[in-house]
Order: structure tokens, then sequence, then C-alpha cells
């Protein structure tokens, strides 16, 4: 802390009355360049201070809140003293080289959790991050209630893993309709379903992390020092592997089949270009290239534009779509003219794929998977799939579906592996096959 100049001549109301009533302050040096001043008027005296700033080669000069301890007793606030004012002096030029800087002002007092959330959302909606507002409602459903009210300054591994481990435990919560005075729960999983507790601890780790980029934001702008409390909290292991789940091209033209005529189109575009379901709802008709035979996609996930390449049958779905109409227009409508909404794809893939006899947990976004899935399989390059996708690079391609793609190993494991003799047989014929050996009789 910078220790309190003195001066005889500023310290108290009597000897500030002997001065002069002048227009230039009385300036008193704090430090190097700094300076702090008192301006006596007929009644009560105020505070100033300058800095000298060295790209304008000129001071700088900037009027306290407040006044002059002169008549009324000093508070700190409204009515400062010297020493009051000296301080209030260093916080402006504090704050003046942190805006220059391009950080906001240092906060004053305790800087709670729910600070620290509100100002690193602020800053990702400043820089137009995406998944600001989910993000936001997990911090508010999540963290804030638990954390919100906790000094950064004074938290500890301890509590932030106790909170962490309590996440896992939370009663998992279900959508209710508008105007709904309570929320549905659902009862925790049995301890034997491996599946569910994974799923829990995945979902836990994503919190965290919004959490530790919260507070890293915090430390970043210089509100705390340190990052010991949340560094040495890690997230739980091998929790991220959840199954990918996608259609067999078999499977997907069933899928096409069941479906009602508007959603129809919305999941061809999604099984032919793999884009997700908000890229595919907000695509227009100008965003159709068919002289490059290409879909644009102007807001990507990671906030940057990508172009889809279209295969014959993909350029054939979007022509179609896309004739005659003007390019402001959506490509994708619902039967009632209007663009599809947030969730709206939920319900009719559900009913659809319960019409389609698939068995399987797909959402819409298996359908980007199911795309992705088919390429690497066919031997497509991992990194043409991720500029397909929009991936910044091919890790979380490699991590979905490298397995997928021929390869070196599994080639040479099944060519130069010998047959044992110990696989079996069965006397029972699947039925397509049956059906194929019936057919050429």
């Amino acid at each position: 802390m910078a220790r309190t100049v003195k001066d005889a001549a500023l310290e108290n109301r009597t000897a500030r009355q002997r001065l002069a009533v002048q227009k230039e302050p009385h300036w008193k040096m704090l430090d190097t360049g700094l300076a702090l001043g008192y301006r006596r008027n007929q009644r009560c005296g105020s505070w100033l201070v300058r800095r000298w700033d060295d790209e304008s080669r000129r001071y700088r000069k900037h009027q306290l809140p407040g006044q002059a301890d002169d008549v009324q007793d000093a508070d700190g606030e409204a009515v400062l003293s010297f020493s009051h004012a000296q301080t209030k002096a260093r916080q402006w030029w504090q704050d003046e080289q942190r805006r220059a800087m391009g950080h906001e002002p240092a906060h004053r007092g305790a800087y709670l959790v729910s600070d620290a959330v509100r100002d690193y959302l602020a800053a990702r909606e400043r820089r137009g991050s995406k998944g600001v507002v989910r993000d936001r409602q997990q911090a508010e459903t999540h963290i804030l209630p638990s954390l919100g009210d906790a000094d950064i300054r004074k938290l500890t591994a301890r509590r932030l893993r106790a909170w962490h481990e309590g996440l896992t435990k939370e009663a998992r919560r279900l959508r209710t309709g508008k105007g709904a005075t309570s929320r549905n729960v659902l009862p925790l999983p049995e301890a034997g379903d491996t599946e569910a507790w994974r799923a829990r601890r995945s979902t836990a780790n994503r919190i965290l992390t919004i959490l530790k980029a919260a507070l890293n934001h915090a430390r970043h702008e210089g509100h705390v020092t340190g990052d010991d409390a949340w560094a040495a909290v890690k997230p739980f292991r091998a929790v991220d592997a959840a199954k990918l789940v996608y259609l067999t091209a078999e499977e997907a033209a069933r899928l096409v089949n069941a479906c009602p005529p508007d959603f129809r189109e919305l999941v061809r575009g999604a099984l032919l270009t793999g884009c997700r379901y908000g890229e595919l709802a907000t695509a227009t008709v100008g965003d159709f290239n068919r002289d490059a035979g290409t879909v644009l996609v102007r807001e990507s996930k990671g906030g940057k534009p990508r172009h889809v390449t279209l295969t014959d049958e993909g350029f054939a779905v979007f022509e179609a779509l896309c004739a005659g109409r003007p390019s402001g227009d959506r490509v994708f409508l619902r039967a009632d003219g209007k663009p599809w909404g947030k969730s709206h794809q939920q319900r009719p893939l559900k009913d659809a794929l319960g019409r389609a006899g698939i068995d399987k947990a797909a959402n819409f976004h298996a359908l980007r998977h199911t795309h992705a899935t088919l390429l690497a399989m066919a031997g497509t390059p991992m990194a043409v799939i991720a500029e397909q996708l929009g991936h910044a690079d091919t890790r979380m391609t490699e991590k979905h579906y490298a397995h997928f793609a021929p390869s070196f190993v599994s080639e040479t494991i099944r060519r130069n592996m010998p047959t044992l003799g110990i696989g079996g047989g069965s006397n029972v014929t699947p039925l397509s096959v049956r059906k194929v050996q019936g057919a050429g009789r």
C-alpha cells in the first residue's frame, strides 16, 4: 500500500483556510508524475488529481467526486480528508491505466463469484461469442445459487470440490410449460446405471468449465492475483466418451420417408450437409450458391462462417427448395409458412423415428453425426470432414469419427490374422438375405 504523504498546508482545514483563493490548485506530489491538488473557493474547497501522460506529453487532470472536509467532517465518500483524497487519486490513476490496457476498472471491496460470472459473460457477449445464453442459464441454475455470494479471494479448493461433486447428485429438472409454478424433477439414477452417472459427471464437468473460465477472467482482469483454489479442482476423468449415435444409410432413408413433408426437407438438409439445426433453420435462399454447389453458413458455432459442399443429391434438394424464391427467404419453412424455431425439431423427429421403426436414442444432432460418419466410412480424410463440419482443426473430428474410417491397422489385421475355426455358425439366415435369394429364383 502506498504511504500517505504529509503536507502541513493541506492536512487540515485550518491550514487550508490560510491558502489563497486562486484558479490554479495548490499541488502536492504523491508519486513520480502524480500530484494531488486542492482548489480553495469562498466556502468549501475541492480535490483534484493530475498525472503526466507520456503519450500526449501533457498533464491529465480529474476532479475527485465529493468535497474537501473544510466545513463537514470527512466520511471518505462525499467529504474527503487529505488522506482520503490521496487514496482516491491513486485509485483513479490505476483505473485509467487499466482502461488504457483494455481492462475494466478495478472492483472496490469484495469481488463475488456472481460478479465474476457477470463480467465474464458480458465480455463474451462483446466479443460475439456463441453459447452465452446457454452458459448463463447453466450458471444461474447450478453456480450462482451455491457460490454466487462467495468472495473469490476466499474460495477454497475444498469448497469447490464439494460443489463439483454435489452437481452429480442434483435432481434432474424437466422442462415445464409457461406459467408453471413448480419444477418437475426426476429421481437419481440407480447405483448400477453407469451410463446415467457418466452423463451426470460429464455435465458437472461442463459446468465446472464455465466457473473456471469466469474465475480465470477475473484473475486476468486483476480482481484476484492467483488461481490456486480452482486450479486444484480437477474434472471427473473418462466421462466424456458418450456413445455416438448415427443412422445407417438404410435407416436414414426410412427416417426421411417417415417425416411429414415440411420436416422431411429439414431432415434431408441435415443428412446431406452435416449442418446443425440452428444453421439450417436460419439458412436463406441467398446462402445457396448454384455455381459453386455450396451452402454458406453465416454463423457457425465457432463464430466463423463456412461454406458447406453439396453432393449431387444435396444440390438437387437445395435447387428444388430455392428455385424462383427471393434470396432473403428462409430455405426451410414449416407447413404454416413460418420459420423453424427453437426446439421445434424435437417432437417431430421423435415421432418420425417411431414410425420408421428406428430404436435409437437419436436427436437432431445425430443427423450431423450420420453425415460425418458415412463420410468417414467411405474413406474421406479427417481434414476434409473437419472442414465440412466447421471444426477448427481435426482433433474433435478424429475423436468422434476416426475409428469409423478404413485404416492401415484394421486392414492389416483382417488380412493377416489366420482363421482359427472357432467362430461357430448359425442356422439363422438374415431376412434381407433370404429376400435377395428368393428374388433370384
